[in-house]
């Protein structure tokens, strides 16, 4: 029963995603064109979100130039996605090696059955075993949870609103005869579309890491580790942020275990910690010695 409601959940805010996505990519259509601005952003958004469903779960992978790999590849991760795969009785999904030097990890895909888990080179590097089963225990939660499916939706969307946003202002009589419209028209396509995407991308939840957090320390059994490891992220993306920027890899930060574009919690105030798709890692961290500590107290 659990399971059927956590996929109606998901499939409801896919839903309400999609819905929000249409009208703020049909709203700046209209206003980047008028009329021929509305019809060129219906074609657009068919196009858009029959390729975002269906290649939501490879695109963040793309992104991150990310390649599978197999036991032979990586051995104590790969056993340790099948043990936890195992000690979970779920189907063990793909994995995935990113090169960037950037520590961090994220899940991806439709459903239980067709999920990947990404691990970065840093994140390899930087990771003792103990930890680095923490991180996968988390980023398996996601999956188990039915995160997987909105939040690699809502990447897709919003990486789609901002490129559709950028481009309409190159489509020939959108900008209107006027500099005056042209700039108005400028400033909607790199404005308004950046900003909406970030607003699709939050509305995926901040509380979802907590609960993933949660549910890998039930797994795992050692919420400390998971603690540490945060803790070590933390500081390295701050002192290795993802190259790009979050413009050019909307669809991307918010799918990390850690906000991967630098700065304390991913923000530095006013609209970005508005906009923050993840709750401050420190409060993580107190979540998790707490729950350690109730379980300590338990076990006497």
């Amino acid at each position: 029963m659990r399971g059927s409601g956590l996929v109606s959940s998901a499939r409801a805010k896919t839903t309400v995603l999609i819905s929000v996505f249409s009208l703020v990519a049909l709203g700046t259509g209209e206003l980047a064109g008028g009329r021929e601005g509305l019809v060129v952003a219906v074609v657009v958004l068919v196009v858009v979100l029959g390729y975002a469903y269906h290649n939501a779960d490879t695109l963040p992978l793309r992104t991150m130039h990310a390649q599978p790999i197999g036991e032979a590849g990586a051995p104590v991760l790969y056993r340790i996605v099948r043990e936890l795969s195992h000690e979970a009785r779920r189907p063990m999904p793909r994995i995935y090696v990113s090169p960037t030097e950037s520590p961090n990890a994220f899940a991806t895909g439709r459903d239980p059955r067709n999920a990947s888990v990404c691990c970065t080179v840093g994140l390899l590097r930087t990771l003792d075993e103990h930890e680095l089963r923490a991180v996968i225990a988390h980023e398996l939660a996601h999956v188990y949870n039915r995160d997987v499916l909105v939040s690699s939706v809502a990447g897709a969307l919003a990486g789609a609103l901002v490129w559709s946003a950028s481009l309409l202002w190159l489509l020939p009589g959108l900008g209107g005869s006027e500099d005056d419209e042209g700039w108005a028209d400028l400033l909607v396509s790199f404005l308004l579309g950046p900003l909406a995407a970030m607003l699709v991308r939050t509305a995926v939840g901040r509380s979802r890491e907590f609960h993933a957090d949660a549910s890998a320390a039930r797994l795992t059994g050692d919420p400390l580790s998971l603690a540490t490891a945060l803790r070590k992220l933390d500081a390295g993306v701050r002192a290795h942020p993802l190259r790009g920027g979050p413009g050019p890899l909307t669809g991307i930060g918010h799918l990390m275990i850690v906000h991967p574009f630098g700065g304390p919690d991913g923000s530095h105030g006013g609209l970005r910690r508005l906009c923050s798709t993840h709750p401050p890692v420190a409060e993580r961290i107190a979540r998790l010695e707490h729950l350690a500590g109730v379980r300590t107290r338990v076990q006497k």
